[in-house]
């Protein structure tokens, strides 16, 4: 069966020829679901939009004579939709595409002729991507009507007005849904993208037309930040090379990773709105929040639609927060302030052996208390991960993106503290420099080591094996060779869930840190983070076409909080720099009896930095300014169309009634 999205051939192998539309979802119900559950679901989903349906078409996964269905759950079903209903759905989600004059303008039905690409009946002119986030859209806002509880779970219940399908999610009826994975289609981005290896742009198109702008945009800052740090790699290596113990020539270095850090975030800012001007993001307009599958509480009215929900009260849920969120954050902190201390005795126990009697082993041995603190780190990372996670649940925030910023607080918190603690405290508090270096170098590269293995080699050869039993079972003797569908479907809904782009963002987060916070130590760590997201820009490929099902599409205009996060970062790296090179013994000798007067030069040049800082940020707009133009050039001919349309129903309806001297008296035709 071949059919066309977005100007490809889109081939899925094997689909049972029952099947009359183009799988684009997987649904999975839990296996003991009730058949009446199942009966009105799929009813609900199949109903007209007048009659509070979704209107799209779903069938259930007809399993392989092969395969066992005692072994295997039958309640797998597929979604997909007409031509015209998606084209309908792209107007509800917002859709924004290139007109025919090259403006961005959000889709609409009735205009649809006039925009660019459009051919015939629409066939490629929507994405995969975008159908699949259309038939997600329209699942979610399938509401509850009359219902007052799911078929068959009287103690279910349903709220009028609210989405069906994240109540029953929020149960455990719904296991998961996922978008299909299109071979063809991944063949040849994978081959664009990873599997040759060369140096070449990464196909930002390509990648945001399968899997969305918000993953398209994090690797889109993944290159930049590694193009940014190029410069940064390129200055450092003679610094590291030829004045490894000549601390003080480090300042002009340090001088120069301020300003970098500065104009490399600025910048981005830019290149990031031309991306999301081109995709439609920029100037799409944010859709009203629901609230999340996980949200709960009594039953009560929404003072801004009107309509029932459950509610839960603003001051129980701060006080979770202050009573019990924020003391276990500073638990946590503390403890990982006792796991510091504790290497920095292990650290002098190995120091008193080598200076003791230095031998071959024993210098060996000083990188040991380091390597060991970073893999702790790393553990300790993840368990907080967890824990933050499961706090920020137990919270109860009714919006995802709520759920969303208290969960990135406490985490960047805990990771800031527990990767960076031990690194101020050599720097500022026992100013060792030598120490600074051998630490913040074992922290880094076991780092870097280690979040390979974990999140991309691991995964990749967990799901290796997976993918090799599929097709044992299936009777194929090669990985290579294609499944049947119901077979493609059993083993994408067997792949690991992606969970988002929070990880990666964090560890670029972590990893800007060292790069930007102790620069004139260490200037050899710009080079490290350059091979690091070289090897990172294939491996979160790989992961991404190989490992994980694929995710829904995101549309997303920037980076969000993770631009600040960055932002704030680059102003503790001022502080940071200007406090080592005041305490250089450089700096020293020009105020040898007055250690007042060298803080207070150190504390200005410190403000000049950060005032310089601030005003770059403002001196360089976010957005381009033809962007700009072309933003507000739409703007203005929205506000037009409007005003003739306005024109048009007042002039009909003083003609209909006959009332033409009140047509001078009519404020909207002034």
């Amino acid at each position: 069966m071949m059919l066309r999205f977005g100007g490809a051939d889109m081939k899925f192998p094997s689909i049972p020829d029952k099947t009359p539309f183009t799988p684009l979802v997987v649904m999975e119900l839990a296996e003991d679901t009730n058949e009446e559950a199942v009966t009105w679901l799929t009813s609900r989903i199949k109903d007209t939009q007048q009659s509070g349906g979704a209107e799209l078409m779903i069938d259930r996964l007809t399993l392989d004579d092969n395969q066992d269905p005692k072994k295997e759950n039958q309640n797998i079903f597929i979604v997909g939709a007409s031509r015209e209903r998606l084209l309908v759905g792209a107007e509800d989600v917002g859709l924004v595409k290139e007109f025919n004059d090259g403006s961005m303008r959000g889709f609409t039905y009735a205009n649809r002729e006039n925009f660019k690409g459009f051919q015939g009946d629409g066939d490629n002119f929507l994405s995969m991507a975008e159908c699949q986030f259309i038939v997600k859209h329209e699942l979610d806002t399938l509401r509850a009507r009359g219902e007052t509880h799911v078929p068959g779970y009287p103690k279910i219940r349903l709220y009028p007005g609210k989405s069906v399908v994240r109540r029953i999610q929020s149960k455990g009826i719904l296991v998961q849904i996922f978008p299909l994975h299109d071979k063809e289609e991944l063949k040849r981005l994978s081959s664009m993208w990873y599997q040759n290896v060369q140096l070449s742009f990464q196909p930002l198109d390509d990648i945001r037309h399968y899997f969305g702008e918000s993953l398209a945009l994090y690797f889109g800052f993944l290159e930049y930040f590694t193009l940014a740090m190029v410069p940064m790699a390129l200055i450092g290596m003679p610094y590291y090379l030829f004045d490894w113990e000549d601390y003080d020539k480090y300042v002009l270095f340090a001088v120069f990773n301020l300003v970098w850090s500065t104009v490399f975030l600025e910048t981005w800012k830019r290149f990031s709105a031309s991306l999301a001007y081109s995709w439609g993001t920029l100037s799409r307009k944010k859709a009203f929040e629901e609230p999340r599958p996980g949200f709960h509480g009594v039953l009560g009215i929404n003072p801004v639609t009107g309509r029932q929900e459950p509610v839960y009260s603003s001051t129980k849920r701060q006080l979770r927060i202050y009573l019990v969120s924020v003391p276990f954050v500073l638990l946590c902190l503390y403890l990982s302030l006792c796991v510091m201390m504790v290497y920095f005795s292990a650290e002098g126990l190995v120091l008193g052996l080598h200076d003791e009697e230095p031998t071959f082993w024993t210098s060996l041995l000083l990188y040991v208390p380091s390597i060991i603190y970073a893999v702790v780190i790393e553990i300790m990372n993840r368990i907080y991960r967890y824990a933050a996670e499961f706090l920020t649940d137990w919270e109860n925030h009714r919006l995802e993106s709520s759920y969303q910023n208290h969960l990135t607080l406490k985490v960047l918190v805990f990771n800031f503290l527990n990767c960076f603690a031990s690194l101020f405290y050599i720097a500022f508090m026992m100013q060792d420099m030598q120490l600074l270096r051998q630490s913040l170098a074992t922290l880094l590269i076991t780092s870097q080591i280690l979040n390979q293995f974990v999140e991309a080699f691991l995964p990749f050869w967990l799901q290796k094996r997976r993918n090799k039993r599929v097709h044992r079972r299936s009777g194929k003797v090669s990985p290579d060779q294609e499944l049947p569908f119901d077979q493609q479907v059993m083993l994408e809904a067997d792949m690991s869930t992606y969970l988002g782009t929070f990880d990666d963002y964090l560890e670029l987060f972590l990893l800007f840190g060292y790069v930007s916070l102790f620069s004139c130590v260490y200037p050899l760590a710009a080079l490290l983070a350059v091979l690091n997201n070289v090897t990172e820009v294939y491996s979160d490929a790989l992961k991404m076409c190989r490992v994980f099902k694929r995710p829904f599409s995101e549309p997303g205009a920037d980076i969000g909080v993770w631009q600040l996060a960055f932002e704030s970062m680059s102003v503790i790296a001022v502080v940071t720099n200007c406090a080592l090179i005041g305490m250089s013994p450089q700096m020293k000798s020009y105020f040898p009896d007055s250690e007042t007067q060298l803080i207070l030069v150190v504390a200005t040049v410190e403000h000049v930095f950060l005032a310089f800082k601030f005003i770059l940020a403002f001196v360089i707009p976010d957005v381009p300014r033809h962007i700009q133009i072309k933003l507000a050039r739409v703007e203005f001919e929205s506000m037009e169309a409007l005003k003739k349309k306005v024109m048009y129903t007042v002039l009909r309806h003083f003609s209909r009634s006959g009332e033409y001297g009140n047509l001078k008296r009519c404020k909207c035709l002034q």
